[in-house]
């Protein structure tokens, strides 16, 4: 089999994931299109807006995309080919599950934030934790995808990153505080066009160049520095896979669905393009360059950006480039946005603030944008490693309250359960090796994260009476 048929053959079976699988978690939930949506019953015209699923899908996809499925696969491509397995796997099996439940849990109380949603299904307990946990995840979000963008546009255009870093708060302080359809409904579609542009057109000039898909490509871990593949590269690669960051953006097209039967493409189908996003990332990385001792130098040598630069400019010229270029800023500038938006959603949750009036919202983004300012001054590759764990740790919180909610339907709580289980182990193992944790010995870590998985899943099986009496 010619070697670019396993990168379409992959794409199919995440088209496919979408056709079968998105299907069977919607009767799992039980989505029924004769119940009002938020939308309908509490439209305040700021944050609670009717808009066309069409539209919903794109501002979906360009709020969970982010660098995540740009630069997490570039720098998972140095695994080899099982960077690709679990971008296919993860996005069907826990990604779509992750978020088609975050985002219709919140459809169904009144499209509350993450952490309410979560308090819902798990307890009081998890509720408090999830407050404060979400609120610190969205503002390293929101930092992370100013000083992202901003940096690859400084080195695109020459102009003082300061001054791009200003400029771009200035916009996210803005989308933060008008109404959702004011900004975000009307521009995010323009850029979807771009997105489209990179994807569709950096695929086709590899394949029109004849250039040779994953030439050097095997399954084993081909990291050159020897980085363990277990756990490492289920952290790095979270958007494109799974990622908790999208719990965060999802109750916010949750007050905006007109029905119940958006969520399977909006929610799911989103995730399933950010899959695909991540996939050619992936591949890009693994067959523009002829090795990963290539790619690698390409990255110690100015990070994800240079590559995206690099394999831009080469595959699609100046005009091309520059496009597929833009299309790399305007994904973490889409979410950085929202990003703040969604927290300045979630503190007046809390709070049970109303956010109608516009003095209202400056009270909660004013003070945000201020320790977000703060937070900007950080080192970059410190925010990210945090960001990381807490990103995959809001993930598996999620999916164990999707799991929750299915034994209370009475449906089959593994297609949640499993994956949480699995993400668990993920989430421990790194933090028990990772050198920002306890920098344990890799195998005493994996025992200790099987171990709490494992735990895990027998407490949430020992609760199943007490979830089950209680009402959906």
């Amino acid at each position: 089999m010619p070697s670019v048929m396993y990168f379409f053959l992959s794409v199919a079976v995440l088209i496919g994931g979408y056709a079968i699988y998105s299907r069977v978690i919607e009767r799992m939930f039980g989505a029924d299109n004769c119940k009002d949506t938020p939308a309908c019953t509490m439209a305040d015209g700021v944050d609670f807006v009717k808009m066309k699923p069409w539209k919903i899908f794109m501002i979906q996809l360009l709020n969970i995309a982010g660098l995540g499925p740009v630069f997490g696969p570039i720098l998972g491509a140095l695994y080899g080919p099982w960077a690709l397995v679990w971008i296919v796997l993860g996005s069907i099996f826990a990604g779509g599950v992750h978020d088609y439940f975050s985002g219709m849990l919140s459809v169904r109380h009144e499209g509350k934030s993450i952490p309410d949603v979560v308090g819902a299904n798990l307890g009081n307990g998890f509720k408090h934790f999830m407050r404060y946990f979400s609120v610190i995840l969205l503002l390293l979000v929101g930092v992370v995808f100013v000083t992202g963008p901003a940096k690859l546009l400084a080195s695109m255009t020459g102009i003082d990153l300061l001054t791009l870093v200003l400029i771009i708060f200035a916009y996210y302080f803005m989308a933060t505080i008008l109404p959702v359809d004011k900004i975000i409904g009307r521009i995010y579609p323009l850029f979807a066009v771009i997105l489209i542009v990179m994807a569709v057109g950096l695929t086709g000039a590899m394949i029109v160049g004849g250039y040779e898909f994953y030439p050097s490509a095997h399954f084993a871990n081909q990291h050159p520095t020897g980085l363990p593949l277990w756990p490492l590269m289920f952290i790095t690669i979270a958007c494109g896979a799974i990622s908790g960051f999208h719990a965060t953006q999802s109750p916010m097209m949750a007050r905006c669905v007109p029905n119940e039967n958006c969520g399977r493409p909006v929610f799911y189908g989103a995730m399933i393009a950010e899959g695909i996003i991540a996939l050619i990332w992936a591949t890009l990385g693994m067959s523009f360059y002829q090795t990963p001792e290539a790619l690698n130098a390409a990255l110690t040598a100015g990070g994800p950006g240079k590559v995206v630069n690099d394999v831009s400019i080469t595959l699609m010229g100046p005009v091309g480039g520059i496009l597929a270029i833009l299309g790399v800023v305007v994904l973490p500038i889409t979410s950085g946005d929202t990003a703040f938006r969604s927290a300045r959603l979630t503190i007046a949750d809390v709070f049970g603030y109303s956010q109608k009036a516009n003095i209202n919202r400056l009270i909660i983004a004013v003070p945000l944008f201020v320790v977000g300012a703060a937070l900007s001054q950080v080192n970059f590759d410190i925010i990210w490693r945090y960001f990381g764990w807490a990103n995959q740790t809001l993930a598996t919180v999620v999916l164990w309250a999707a799991a929750a909610y299915l034994v209370r339907r009475g449906m089959i709580h593994w297609l949640a359960t499993l994956p949480a289980t699995f993400m668990t182990c993920v989430t421990v193992t790194y933090l028990c090796f990772a050198k920002i944790g306890f920098n344990l010995p890799m195998d005493i870590s994996t025992g200790v994260g099987i171990a709490v998985a494992v735990g895990s899943l027998a407490l949430f099986l020992t609760q199943r009476k007490q979830f089950a009496a209680q009402p959906v």
